[in-house]
């Protein structure tokens, strides 16, 4: 190879670069660069992936998977334990071997897992994405995905298959948890957040999963999807709006069934929405095995090279996690004149360009793997993927997204005698959703430590009140039927000042948990017999204070005005439980707000928030789906005022309006206060939601400290999918609700909005600016 060809040129652009290479390589060598390998593919029905056990005997043999090169390699930490150097010192052996193997010497792109962090034994374990929507913080949310980007990049990974924008519609589906919330703005804006903090590292983000996968039909996995075309437009594809103009460079299509057509072979949504309308210029990846299941699953196609060339048509580069359609049976399919080689070309030059941008072009790639030194054994434990700064966020943002739903005086916790209950109060395993290490892989290996420090409820508890009594009983186990444990737990309570009782799920894969992929509920009462255990407390006369470790809301049946106080935590990672000790004690002021409605029953699902007036309370039905605590809800141990509200009387279809609030602590101790703004259209073409979010922000507040708070709104985020299908700006009356929650309004702004009906795109505003001031003496800022 000529070291003055252009596709080793630095100073060309990548789509030169990736051009000229692509001149120069034979079919075989294109196809190459499609698909991944995942070297470490077991056969165990215990799968981290679904069917991964039926695909396993089918993966060749190595050496001639990457003669022609590699594309992508699959999880080379995220599959089975190994200590961080190790593993590093491997992939670099790795790459060496697929750079030898080919004729132009391409090193394979290396993906991984990075929900809650880098999905690696000994990596930092952050709060699960639900835990983020309680936060309402993009900036704390951004920062751990820095570090998260940063961990990966230091053992050579170059992709995160991460974040999901999937917009809760019905919890009862069991990827919940992965999800940021049940509102699009609040999914957008934290998801875009999540992009700037990877990206800004040099780890590709990955959205998925693209679109409609959390709208499936009674919440199941998999599940197909009948939503219409204004839901599609204006609740579920927002988010990747957003998520898009942050930076992210891949998208990981959905499995989903879109009014019976397969996302993986849907060319409209995958290269007419988001390349030709939206702009996307680089990589689509197959959700793994997703091509495969257009044979096996969706039966649209009859082999996997109809399987290939459907999914290449409709825009996937590559297919994940390891090759079965886009190897031999597409290249037959290329070489037969049933699949055009232009879209082997394209996919191909797409993946180049990417592969250039990361650096795997140049000649000196060798710098980038870290290349460790010496054996096995001298190396190990040389690497930190949990360094204390790491831990420091997510511990900031444990604290942060733990949510106060009920106080009748009893926390902050005095010392006294405590009787701590409930099968999570002494589990580790509590803390941690289903895209973590010890979920997702720890759980094939019972003998395996975590790797990371994750303290329980009941350790943290005793170091948080070191001066009280704190005794100890499970009561019940997560699920299952066994009662047994009750009775001593009520006797507990009962010589006790007060119990609190720690319930919820347990993360884990396709059954194998109450919460997690492929983890789906029937309803949404609390797992097996947790719900007899809270009632057995209540009845024990002590007061009872909940805390839900759970991955989903759930709904909490007649007793919820006997609790004394509930704590709700979305899987908060490996300082959670220090984190929920701290809101117990009154150390931490909880500032947490519901990312999801907490249901009043169970059954009635789904049901969000984003209704339209028929969906919400009315004479027409004897169902009423009035959430128990709303959207947005979260309490505080300190008191906050609001005031001042002000905005102009009328603004155009195509300006902005400013709104302001002045908000003051009343309270003795230091708090936040999250102040959120809902759009409220009185009259429209087509029904509309009662209230959406569009803008929020935390305010920190010292004791008698007031700020005020300035939204810039404009026109664009009124805009709505009208009955042609495009998407407008209607003039008219509005409101704007400056709220605590969705139904819990301090303030309403009437506004008129002026002018003709405008026709907007996706090259329209997303995010209402917002700034937080010092008033002045005179009240106004």
């Amino acid at each position: 190879m000529q070291a003055s060809a252009v596709w080793r040129d630095p100073s060309r652009s990548p789509a030169e670069r990736a051009a000229d290479l692509l001149e120069r390589m034979t079919l075989s060598e294109k196809v190459g660069q499609l698909y991944g390998v995942w070297v470490g593919l077991t056969a165990s029905e215990d799968a981290v992936a679904p069917h991964q056990h039926e695909f396993a005997d089918e993966l060749p043999d190595w050496k001639p998977l990457i003669e022609n090169g590699l594309g992508q390699l699959t999880r080379p930490f995220g599959t089975v334990p190994t200590d961080p150097a190790v593993g590093a010192r491997a992939l670099a052996r790795t790459q060496t071997e697929i750079v030898a193997a080919g004729r132009f010497g391409i090193p394979a792109l290396v993906h991984e897992e990075c929900l809650s962090g880098f999905t690696a034994w000994g990596a930092t374990i952050f709060p699960t994405p639900l835990a983020w929507g309680a936060t309402f913080d993009p900036e704390l949310v951004e920062r751990m995905a820095a570090s998260i980007g940063s961990s990966m990049r230091g053992v050579g990974v170059h992709q995160g298959l991460a974040p999901v924008l999937d917009v809760c519609r019905d919890p009862r589906w069991g990827r919940t948890e992965e999800t940021i919330g049940e509102d699009p703005y609040l999914v957008g804006t934290l998801g875009s957040a999540y992009v700037r903090g990877l990206e800004s590292s040099g780890i590709i983000a990955t959205l998925k999963h693209f679109v409609g996968y959390s709208a499936s039909r009674a919440g199941r996995n998999l599940a197909p999807v009948s939503v219409g075309p204004r839901e599609l437009a204006d609740v579920l594809l927002p988010p990747f709006e957003h998520a898009l103009r942050a930076g992210a460079r891949s998208v990981m299509h959905s499995y989903t069934e879109l009014d019976g057509v397969p996302t993986a072979a849907d060319a409209s949504l995958l290269s007419g929405l988001l390349r030709d309308t939206w702009g996307f210029s680089g990589t689509v990846v197959a959700d793994y095995f997703a091509v495969s299941f257009l044979q096996l699953l969706h039966a649209v196609a009859d082999s996997p090279a109809a399987a290939a060339g459907l999914a290449l048509a409709a825009g996937i580069d590559v297919e994940l996690p390891t090759v079965r359609c886009y190897g031999d049976p597409l290249l037959q399919a290329v070489v037969d004149g049933a699949v055009d080689e232009a879209l082997v070309s394209r996919a191909a030059a797409r993946v180049l360009r990417q592969k250039c941008e990361l650096g795997l072009l140049d000649e000196d790639w060798d710098s980038l793997p870290p290349v460790v030194a010496g054996e096995d054994e001298e190396v190990r434990g040389t690497i930190d993927l949990d360094p204390p700064e790491a831990r420091v966020i997510s511990r900031q943002l444990a604290e942060s997204s733990i949510v106060l739903l009920q106080n009748k005086g009893v926390l902050p916790l005095q010392h006294g005698r405590i009787a701590l209950v409930g099968p999570l109060a002494d589990d580790p395993m509590a803390m941690l959703g289903c895209y973590t290490f010890p979920s997702h892989v720890g759980r094939s290996y019972p003998d395996l430590p975590l790797g990371v420090v994750v303290p329980t409820v009941r350790a943290a508890l005793a170091a948080e009140l070191a001066e009280a009594e704190v005794s100890y009983a499970l009561g019940c186990e997560v699920s299952g039927a066994d009662t047994s444990g009750i009775e001593a737990a009520v006797s507990l309570a009962r010589s006790s000042d007060v119990c609190v009782a720690v319930v919820g799920d347990r993360a884990g894969l396709f059954g194998a948990g109450t919460s997690g992929e492929g983890c789906d509920a029937e309803d949404l009462r609390l797992p097996g017999e947790q719900a007899t255990l809270i009632e057995a407390l209540l009845d024990s006369g002590t007061p009872v204070v909940l805390v839900q470790l759970t991955g989903r809301p759930y709904a909490l049946g007649a007793y919820v005005d006997r609790l004394a106080a509930i704590v709700q935590a979305f899987f908060p990672g490996e300082e959670g439980a220090n984190a929920i000790a701290g809101v117990l004690s009154g150390r931490v002021n909880p500032s947490g707000r519901l990312p999801v409605s907490v249901p009043r029953v169970p059954g009635g699902q789904p049901s969000t928030y984003l209704a339209p007036p028929l969906g919400q309370r009315s004479g027409v039905s004897n169902l009423d789906p009035t959430a128990q605590f709303p959207f947005g809800h979260g309490l505080s141990y300190t008191r906050f005022a609001w005031s001042e509200a002000t905005a102009a009387e009328s603004f155009g279809t195509d300006e902005t309006l400013e709104v302001s609030v002045v908000v003051r602590n009343l309270g003795e101790r230091a708090g936040t206060e999250n102040v959120q703004l809902y759009l409220h259209d009185p009259v429209a073409q087509v029904t509309r939601p009662v209230v959406r979010l569009i803008g929020y922000v935390r305010v920190p507040l010292e004791p008698g400290e007031q700020r005020r708070v300035r939204f810039s709104v404009h026109a664009d985020l009124t805009s709505f999918t009208d009955r042609r299908g495009v998407r407008v700006v209607e003039p008219g009356d509005l409101e704007l609700r400056l709220s605590t929650s969705s139904v819990d309004v301090c303030h309403v702004v009437r506004v008129r909005m002026v002018g003709w009906e405008r026709v907007v795109d996706h090259r329209r505003q997303l995010v209402a600016g917002v700034r937080v001031e010092q008033p002045t003496a005179g009240g106004d800022a």
